[in-house]
């Protein structure tokens, strides 16, 4: 009887696969075979027939109604009954398409808000139920500022392994006390002894008649429980590595290297040491492990045992440099030879032994002969020729030596350049040319062609580096603009300028086209070079410059600028004179070579001269001649100079110019009479109108005072400075009230002014309304909530000490770049005697504007206190040298006639006194 297979039996019927594990059948479309065809036309009649005598009979039953909505929506594409033979027609796709339209049309009313909604769902949802990520994500940000250093000090993840195996260890590395006996008797081990004990023996012998030296013992116990401590002190440092099987060698050089001079405990010490010799003996051929474990060795103070490791590794690996250099390292210099004799025996080829074996000898003499015969194995040797030069005291032998290296290596630059420096300079100039031939894509060897004729003084007659940019272009070796340039710095460095100018001439437009803006780079360029204090080469960046851009006003004024602060004053005077000859029309350069030249008034009077030929109804120029005569003390040819300015210069400046210099010079009747006929002249300058009240204010006639000012606003409303001083008088007089009703009208015409908000508080404050003050200062930062003054004021003089920290904070987070704010922030930090953050803020002001003189008058008087004099004369030349003409405080004291002749230094003075904390 044959049995079948199992798997080859047919199934039982009505078998289906995993029935009995609780799995489910289904049905494919194999199982159900092909789909039937549609009905046919008879089949189709008698349909239509059924279905009209069903609607007649059962149009009222309600079952009947919800079996035809259960046909009514079924699936267009999978129709049966009577429309399975239907065919789907362009109508019936119009149709679908348009009802499509429709849905997505609905579909799209609402989206906007379902789509928010549900994103407020979603983040609802995230917030209540955060992910592990999430959670962690703040931290994970505050990674980022952890150092390397903070990395590195992390302790060591703690041992998770199970009890009894944490239990096992502690057991073996647990210490016991051990016996004095058990030590004495370690001790006397082979040891015979030679005393003899009486009967009356001392306390401290033994039966055995041995004797017990309790200090030694002290001492050996003393050894063994501070190796204990020193282990458990750094365990919290010190990885544990008992598990571990392999070392990185290469990284635990470096980590010895840390560990020179430092007291390492003994079981740190043997458990690398054991580390160690698994990586010797894993690997003997790799130099590395050899290293390591002498290092170690020499570490533990064990020098012997050291030098027999980097011996038994230089066996093992005899091709290595760096194990025969170590082995060399720590042997002394008799055996040292030898063993650097045998390395370069086993490595002919190494340059760096041959170095080494010559830095072993002691006499000159057998230093060249270790570098003539390390020569004759490496020829070519860049390092050895260096070196072998560098022996030789005689110029002469040097320059053999160098010839011949050149010869053996022609592509050496260092070589060729050294050669060149010590040839004379006819032969120099031979070297140079023969080293172009070889190196024809270097630049250095041009530059030094270029020295070499400087040295020579005939730089001029021989245009080295034009030749240069020739063939350097030819070759297409020639470097970037920006190389060009460090190279000029680097000869101005060496003391090289003519050479420094000449690389500028010639390179400093290669790369650029006239579509570039190649006056912004350059002057970019010679930027950067004075911030590298390189002002030779700045100086010829603009020297360049001007000659493609002649007529340059910035250009010139940058030069200019360039010499006043880095440069001696003929240079100054020389740049000026090429500004003015190139630019004449523009009068600035002609006002500040004549102040340059001040100092010689027939010189001055000269250059003015010259300026009213180019610009004859310059107001400039006119009213500098009246200051260059008045400061002469020459005072009718002032005067003359201004009456000859209002006929042929008739502007409001001029007017204004006379009328302050008769008021200086004490003439009230002629400045009103100037006054009245330059009101009628120009009767829309403010200016004029002010000093006509100031005038009055002077002769102490004050209704006369007030008319000038009321007359005033009328005719110029827009000027603050006049609606000040016209509420000031009032307010002087004691007419608050007054005052109080000129400002509402003063904010009415200039509604943005914060000067005029500042006065009107200021107004209330000093009438003891503090609250009505605090209220307008309200309203005002909320019309100008960006304004300096504003909040100085309101943090100075209007809050409680205890709030000006929290106001400076929103101050500065809402002004940007105020000067007046910025001061404030220092005279807090210097009242709360923090000098140094005080100083800084006191600079950062002065960057921001050096035209505000309150800023340097507020320094100043700070540095009185708690500067040098070093510091307090470099911050009043800083002042001279900027010139501020504005500012609350600098502009009463400024403007004061008084004060007409006084220079900005002493102005400075009387500022800084005048101010008070």
């Amino acid at each position: 009887m044959t049995w079948r297979d199992f798997l080859s039996q047919p199934a039982p019927e009505n078998y289906v696969a995993g029935l009995g594990r609780g799995a489910t059948g289904f049905t494919t479309r194999s199982d159900l075979g092909p789909a039937r065809e549609g009905p046919s036309e008879d089949q189709i009649k008698a349909a239509v027939a059924k279905r009209s005598a069903q609607l007649g009979l059962t149009e009222s039953k309600d079952d009947d109604n919800d079996n035809d909505d259960a046909t009514r929506y079924q699936d267009p594409d999978n129709e049966v009954g009577l429309f399975a033979g239907g065919i789907y027609e362009k109508d019936d796709e119009e149709a679908d398409r348009i009802w499509k339209d429709v849905d997505d049309r609905m579909a799209k009313r609402r989206q906007k808000q379902r789509e928010a909604r549900e994103e407020a769902d979603r983040l609802e949802y995230e917030r209540k139920n955060p992910k592990i990520q999430q959670q962690f994500a703040g931290l994970k940000r505050a990674l980022e500022t952890v150092s390397d250093e903070e990395w590195a000090s992390l302790p060591d993840v703690k041992d998770l392994t199970g009890r009894a195996k944490r239990e096992r260890q502690a057991r073996m590395q647990r210490f016991y006390a051990v016996p004095d006996s058990v030590l004495a008797a370690a001790r006397d081990t082979g040891q015979f002894g030679t005393t003899v004990a009486d009967d009356g023996a001392a306390n401290d012998a033994n039966k055995d008649g041995t004797v017990t030296d309790f200090a030694k013992i002290g001492a050996a116990r003393d050894k063994v429980l501070r190796a204990r401590l020193e282990q458990e002190s750094q365990s919290s440092g010190t990885a544990t590595a008992g598990s571990a099987t392999s070392i990185d060698p290469k990284g635990y050089l470096t980590s010895l290297s840390s560990m020179q001079g430092a007291e390492q405990s003994i079981g740190d010490i043997e458990q690398f040491r054991k580390m160690l010799k698994s990586a010797v003996d894993s690997n003997p051929k790799q130099a590395a492990s050899w290293i390591a474990a002498a290092r170690l060795e020499l570490t533990a103070g064990k020098h012997v045992a050291a030098r027999n490791l980097i011996a038994k590794g230089c066996e093992h690996c005899p091709k290595s440099e760096d194990i025969w250099l170590e082995n060399i390292h720590l042997n002394e210099n008799r055996n040292a030879k030898v063993i650097a004799a045998r390395a370069i025996e086993a490595n002919p080829q190494s340059v760096k032994l041959w170095v080494e074996a010559m830095k072993l000898e002691n006499d000159p003499r057998s230093r060249k002969k270790v570098i003539r015969k390390a020569l004759d194995h490496n020829p070519e040797s860049e390092a050895l020729w260096k070196e072998a030069v560098n022996l030789e005291e005689e110029v002469e032998d040097a320059r053999m030596l160098l010839a011949k290296a050149t010869d053996l290596i022609p592509e050496s630059l260092d070589l060729w350049l050294a050669l060149a420096r010590l040839e004379t300079p006819a032969n120099a100039r031979k070297v140079l040319n023969k080293a172009v031939k070889k190196l024809p894509s270097s630049h250095e060897l041009w530059i030094a062609a270029a020295r070499l004729e400087e040295q020579l003084g005939e730089s001029t007659q021989r245009p080295v580096m034009k030749n240069a940019v020739k063939f350097l272009a030819k070759q297409n070796a020639m470097p970037k603009r920006e190389e060009w340039i460090a190279e000029a710095e680097k000869c101005e460095d060496e003391g090289a300028p003519i050479t420094c100018r000449n690389i500028i001439e010639e390179t400093l437009g290669w790369g650029l086209d006239e579509d570039d803006d190649r006056k912004e780079i350059w002057m970019e360029d010679a930027k950067s070079s004075i911030a590298r204090n390189k002002f030779e080469t700045a100086r010829a960046i603009y020297a360049y410059a001007l000659r493609i851009f002649t007529n340059s006003k910035t250009l010139y004024l940058a030069a200019v600028d360039l010499e006043r602060n880095h440069g001696a004053k003929e240079d100054m005077w020389r740049a000026l004179e090429r500004a003015v000859v190139a630019c004449p029309k523009v009068e600035i350069f002609w006002l500040m070579l004549a102040k340059e030249k001040s100092s010689d008034i027939n010189e001055a009077r000269v250059i003015l001269a010259r300026a009213f030929k180019q610009n004859p109804n310059s107001e400039d120029i006119w009213l500098s001649a009246v200051k260059l005569e008045a400061d002469s003390g020459f005072i009718d040819e002032a005067r003359g100079i201004l009456a000859t300015a209002r006929h042929n210069a008739p502007t409001d400046r001029v007017w204004m110019r006379s009328v302050a210099f008769e008021r200086q010079l004490g003439n009230s009747d002629t400045t009103l009479e100037l006054v009245r006929e330059g009101i009628k002249l120009f009767p829309g300058a403010p200016k004029l109108y002010m000093m006509k009240g100031q005038i009055y204010e002077d002769l102490c006639q004050l209704a006369e005072a007030r008319e000038a000012y009321s007359t005033g606003v009328r005719a110029v409303p827009s000027s603050v400075p006049m609606w000040l001083l016209y509420s000031r008088l009032e307010e002087r007089n004691g007419n608050v009230v007054k005052a109080r009703s000129v400002l509402d009208r003063a904010r009415q015409a200039v509604p943005k002014a914060p000067e005029l908000w500042v006065e009107l508080i200021r107004v209330e404050r000093r009438a003891g309304n503090l609250t009505q003050a605090k209220s307008l200062m309200a309203k005002a930062l909320q019309q100008m909530p960006k304004s300096g003054l504003l909040w100085a004021e309101r943090i100075l003089n209007l809050e409680a000490r205890t709030q000006r920290k929290a106001l400076l904070a929103e101050a500065l987070k809402k002004v940007e770049d105020d000067p007046i704010l910025l001061v404030t922030v220092a005279r807090i930090l210097w009242a709360e005697r923090k000098l140094d953050r005080a100083q800084s803020w006191f600079e950062k002001a002065l960057l921001l504007d050096r035209d505000v003189g309150d800023s340097w008058a507020w320094y100043y008087k700070f540095l009185l206190q708690h500067g040098t004099e070093e510091k307090r004369e470099e911050l009043v030349a800083k002042c001279i040298l900027n010139d501020p003409h504005h500012g609350e405080h600098w502009q009463v004291i400024a403007k004061d006639p008084r004060n007409a002749n006084k220079k900005p230094e002493e102005v400075l003075e009387l500022v800084a006194a005048s101010l008070k904390r």
